[in-house]
């Protein structure tokens, strides 16, 4: 939804804005190195990454670096908006437009006017509004609900997504021409787990500001916590690592921050190796299913005269192949040809298959 407290009013544009942006590795540099580049012009910019990457920092690092610092930043999720009232937030309404317009609204291109307005999740906007985003890209002006004229307006537009939009303009569900004006100057900010080594530094930081927020002594974090921190996939990314290392700060005892105070993510670590355990052994099975012995590939009901082959005969090869497919275990022979277990150890004992074994 739309966050008030970040319209910006500073007096003057903040050079190292992006340093106050955690990370070292590689594809943290790029992401840096780009957005700094796209921060110096006013061409719209769309910034893409999973949930939890740092979209909003950056969108905010972007406008105090560029032109437009002292002027208003608007942040709006355009995936939480209330669906009826989408177009009245973002593009104003004249009073009487509807039943509980008793008043003249902006609307928050208008309240960004002469700064920078963030369209997070832009790939949740309804395809009727699509076209009045347009409008504003290209003609620099806002035609407010209910209302008797366009309202002029100056923003740099900068959107972000979770989302594929090339995918979602190929399926008809974004304006093509809107993508692409979008689409100016993309940034790809890389997941958590892609980026080698900034998980520590991101972690002593934040427990850090927890210690100090809470008033509590700085704390550390052991060789085997960060072991553990890196080792894990982080779906949630950087927002679920500040809120992990929270709870991790809350629990530990004494200064220092074990592996045992995350418990969450060591069950979910336990919980992904089962599993892979079990889909490993599926995929062996699935082997051993393929993997058909070289003396049952010709096997066939009939004999070369077309003639069939006798029930025992082609019983005997059922039992034979479910003895080498499933590794001599009888119980699930039995139950994979649908026949006792005592039937099956008197005819694999008459087939030698148990005295082989033996």
């Amino acid at each position: 939804m739309v966050n008030e407290s970040n319209k910006d009013k500073s007096k003057s544009a903040t050079p190292d804005a992006f340093s106050k942006i955690i990370g070292t590795s590689e594809v943290m540099r790029k992401a840096i190195m780009l957005a700094h580049k796209g921060a110096e012009t006013d061409v719209p910019m769309l910034l893409e990454g999973e949930s939890g990457v740092g979209k909003e920092i950056f969108a905010k690092a972007i406008h105090l670096s560029s032109n437009r610092a002292d002027k208003p930043f608007i942040v709006v999720n355009c995936g939480a908006l209330p669906a009826n009232l989408v177009e009245s937030i973002l593009f104003g309404h004249a009073k009487g437009a509807f039943t509980d317009a008793k008043d003249d609204h902006a609307g928050k291109f208008v309240d960004a006017d002469g700064g920078t307005i963030f369209l997070d999740e832009i790939g949740e906007l309804p395809l009727e509004l699509q076209v009045k985003l347009l409008r504003v890209l290209q003609e620099g002006e806002v035609d407010p609900v209910g209302g008797e004229k366009t309202v002029p307006v100056d923003v740099r537009v900068i959107s972000a997504t979770n989302k594929n939009l090339e995918t979602l303009t190929a399926s008809g569900q974004f304006r093509e021409d809107l993508y692409y004006r979008l689409n100016v100057f993309p940034v790809f900010l890389p997941p958590l787990n892609k980026r080698n080594g900034d998980i520590q530094t991101l972690a002593a930081h934040f427990i850090q500001k927890i210690c100090k927020k809470e008033d509590r002594t700085l704390k550390s974090l052991t060789t085997n916590a960060i072991m553990l921190l890196n080792s894990y996939h982080w779906p949630g990314n950087v927002r679920q690592l500040e809120n992990v290392v929270l709870r991790a700060v809350i629990l530990s005892e004494g200064e220092m921050i074990t592996d045992k105070d995350f418990p969450q993510i060591l069950a979910d670590i336990e919980r992904m190796a089962n599993e892979n355990k079990k889909h490993n052994r599926r995929v062996d099975d699935l082997k051993r299913t393929l993997e058909i012995p070289k003396e049952f590939h010709n096997t066939s009901i009939y004999d070369e005269n077309a003639d069939v082959y006798p029930i025992d005969y082609i019983e005997g090869l059922m039992i034979r192949y479910a003895y080498i497919r499933y590794e001599g275990r009888m119980t699930e022979i039995a139950k994979r040809l649908n026949i006792g277990r005592s039937t099956l150890y008197r005819k694999a004992t008459e087939m030698g298959l148990l005295d082989e074994e033996k």
